[in-house]
């Protein structure tokens, strides 16, 4: 009996801190938390480059804006969507769009920019994908672990055949901690994917535009330039 109200006490003066709730926690349970954990500094790494490469693009997109109402791009010494589209211009024109009519050299000169913003646009959609994963699995993850650890709590419980408030409570918090990890991770991962889509495609619907002005410009000044 002495030994049971001896269990009690130390289940009671558990510490309850996240430090806590993770040192008390099942290996199942831990091992989930630390995967939950490594997946949420990924998602911020991610979430920071990403905000970066959309803030860069978007200033890009109103250099070629600007460009397709000038009908003038000028050369970029920074990789990036500017230099991969005036390198695909310059290489459909050296390559034979020189010698077409000015319709064909349009065509030409439109597809080649476009196919280097599609390239442009894959580079930055990498890790979104991970992004989307992480904000619907993690929960899940999460609820696993904490069905794991609300099962261990309640084998405790029934060899202890102590069912107050005061033990039950400490496994149960230690339990649901991997729910709340998992959410933590999660929330971030959604919202951040929803935002970056959205941001991608009105940036893709501006520089389809822009790139249509600016070949036709390229191009009648090109065939002009050849007539000459």
């Amino acid at each position: 009996m002495v030994t049971g109200l001896e269990d009690t006490a130390a289940v009671v003066g558990r510490d309850l801190s996240i430090m806590g709730l993770f040192e008390h926690a099942d290996i199942v349970v831990k091992s989930i938390m630390i995967g939950l954990l490594v997946a949420s500094i990924v998602c911020w790494a991610l979430i920071f480059e990403k905000m970066f490469r959309i803030w860069r693009l978007n200033r890009e997109v109103r250099v070629l804006e600007d460009a397709s109402a000038s009908g003038r791009l000028a050369a970029s010494s920074r990789d990036g969507l500017i230099t991969s589209v005036n390198s695909a211009a310059q290489v459909e024109w050296t390559e034979g769009a020189r010698n077409a009519a000015s319709g064909e050299v349009r065509d030409r000169l439109e597809q080649a920019m476009r196919g280097a913003m599609k390239r442009e646009l894959k580079g930055i959609e990498k890790g979104l994908p991970f992004l989307a994963t992480l904000g619907s699995a993690a929960p899940f993850i999460g609820l696993f672990g904490t069905v794991w650890g609300i099962m261990n709590s309640f084998t405790a419980i029934a060899q202890s055949k102590d069912t107050s408030l005061a033990v039950v409570a400490p496994g149960i918090a230690e339990a649901l901690f991997a729910t709340a990890v998992g959410l933590a991770a999660a929330i971030p991962a959604v919202i951040a994917y929803n935002q970056f889509t959205v941001a991608l495609g009105r940036a893709s619907d501006k520089i389809g535009p822009a790139l249509a002005g600016l070949a036709r410009s390229l191009a009648r000044r090109g065939v002009e330039a050849n007539q000459v």
